[in-house]
């Protein structure tokens, strides 16, 4: 019984990934335009990946590393609470995280990519 509730969870993530994927903020897009195939610092990102529970927005394995960017609906404390709860969970893991607020996307990559690749050299 326990092997089809984990095939239904599996199901519903890799749904769920599919449909944050197709729907991705303006952040995001921003964001992903940069990271993908490999066009930042030659690692490979992934978005709205699954990990354990949670789908993260963008996740490059090679440095463990989960990128998240926070709409507004992040601001609210009950929103707050569950980011830290996640975040305190995926790094006893063994990821690092890093986080943008949606709006920091605007006009500003190069500060973001910089901050990204700072981060990233830390290891």
């Amino acid at each position: 019984m326990v092997i089809n509730d984990n095939k239904k969870t599996m199901k519903y993530k890799k749904e769920m990934a599919r449909y944050l994927r197709k729907n991705l903020t303006f952040g995001e897009k921003v964001l992903w335009e940069l990271l993908r195939n490999k066009n930042f610092e030659g690692l490979r990102f992934r978005r709205q990946h699954p990990i354990d529970n949670y789908i993260v927005d963008f996740y490059c394995k090679e440095k463990s590393l989960i990128i998240e960017i926070d709409g507004p609906l992040h601001e609210e404390e009950e929103s707050k609470l569950k980011d830290k709860i996640r975040e305190t969970y995926l790094q006893t893991k063994g990821y690092r995280i890093l986080r943008f607020r949606d709006k920091e996307l605007l006009g500003n990559t190069d500060d973001i990519l910089q901050r990204i690749k700072k981060f990233i050299e830390k290891t």
